[in-house]
Parts: structure tokens; sequence; C-alpha cells
């Protein structure tokens, strides 16, 4: 029988009853060509560390919860497979520019509640009965905000972006893209309600345009994109202010 083929996957371990700071600490993991980090981890964790912590869902790269940084680079630990990452070691550590609980599980609190901030929803432009039938929408409106619904808030375009890890206030990447996914959107009437957020000091001009945030997007999202356009519309907003009585939006 042949050997099984075994990688070296180190772990930024941190368990606050244990230590003052992050400790490395390495496995050898068995694996086949169609593991993914994921299943090295949960390998560990069944097999070998049980202590290991770390957060999973779906294993099909939908739900955003397995996003970790390996090698350096955030990704997603389910999409990303040990095959491509060898001969290894593989350093495997949690989202940066988040605070650690533990292990690679970071606290999400303040993502949340900048993403409950916007009021992600639709807000309808004016009253409408059932009677009168669903919103219709031509393909080029369904268009302008179309690829900013994919985003599953896996946080990783914010472990990439400069200006986040440097003012934690930010309200950064996913949260900004998904803004402009419901302004964008020919059913919403919610604009003004957002433009606090969007136009605020920690909001869109905080962004310095160093576009990490679309080239790590696991689902094709373009935030550096999105927040572009919610520069432009925030500039109109403002210049209009001194042409309208009612200011730039309607």
């Amino acid at each position: 029988m042949h050997e099984p083929m075994t990688i070296e996957i180190q772990v930024l371990r941190y368990r606050p009853e244990e230590e003052d700071k992050p400790v490395w600490q390495s496995y050898t993991v068995p694996y086949t060509d169609d593991m993914s980090v994921l299943q090295g981890l949960q390998q560990i964790k069944d097999e070998q560390d049980g202590t290991l912590s770390f957060r999973w869902s779906c294993r099909m790269a939908i739900c955003g919860s397995c996003g970790m940084m390996v090698n350096g680079r955030p990704e997603l630990s389910c999409k990303t497979f040990l095959r491509d990452l060898l001969p290894g070691p593989v350093r495997i550590e949690a989202l940066a520019n988040f605070p650690i609980e533990r292990d690679l599980i970071v606290d999400v609190g303040q993502f949340v509640k900048k993403l409950e901030g916007i009021k992600p929803y639709l807000i309808p432009k004016e009253p409408r009965a059932l009677a009168q039938g669903e919103y219709l929408q031509t393909p080029h409106q369904l268009e302008q905000f179309e690829q900013y619904s994919s985003c599953i808030n896996c946080m990783l375009c914010y472990a990439a972006c400069p200006q986040f890890g440097l003012n934690p206030d930010f309200t950064g990447p996913g949260v900004l893209a998904l803004l402009h996914r419901y302004n964008a959107d020919s059913r919403d009437g919610g604009q003004r309600e957002r433009a606090e957020v969007l136009n605020a000091e920690d909001g869109v001009w905080t962004c310095t345009a160093v576009g990490y945030c679309s080239v790590v997007c696991p689902k094709g999202v373009d935030p550096a994109n999105a927040i572009n356009q919610n520069k432009v519309n925030s500039a109109k907003d403002y210049f209009l202010r001194f042409l309208s009585p009612h200011g730039g939006k309607a």
C-alpha cells in the first residue's frame, strides 16, 4: 500500500484562558487531491486536536462562514484546496483586521452592526396594494445592482482593506457594496435614509481606492466599483443641495 500524502498545516492558535497572545502550532495532515483547507482543519479537529476552533457551515462557498487567512491571503477555506498549496507548509490565521475571539474565530459584532445600519432591505418609494401586482424591472434595471446581490458577507474584503485595518470605524467595502445594491434598485426609495451612512466621516470617502477588496471576493462582486459609484452619487448629492431646496434627492 502507498503511504498517504501528507502536508504540514500551521495554525495560529489563540486560547485566551491559556495564552496572552496567539502562538503557532503545527500539524501533519494526511490529504487527498480533493481535500480543501477546511477539510484539513476538520481532520485536525476530529483526529488530532479537538480544541481547535473555527467557523464553518455549508462547505459550498455560499454561507461565508469559513473565511480565514491562508498563506497571508483572505480566502474561503472550503474553496481553497490543499493540492494548490503544495509543498506547504500551509499557514492559517484568523481573518485580518478583526478582534480574535479564539483560534480562527473573529468577533463579527461591529460588522453586523454596520450591516444593519444601512437598512439592507427594499424600502418602497410609496405604499403599494397587493392588488397592484408585482414590481416590474427591465433587464437594464436589474443589471444595475445584480452583481452586488451576490455578496455572502464573508468579510474577506475587510481583511483585505488597508483602510479598515487602520480605522475599524470605516463602514467598509462589503457593507458599502450592499448599500449600493439597494440604492441602485429601481424598486427602492430609501436612498435618503442611507445617505447619512454614505456621507459620514467613516463612510464612502474614507476609501482610498486600493481595490484589493474586489480582487479577493470569492463571488466576483466588485466592491471597489460600488464605492466609486457611491462617491459619484455622494458628490452629486452635495452639490445639488445648492441648486435645489429639497437637496440632491427628490
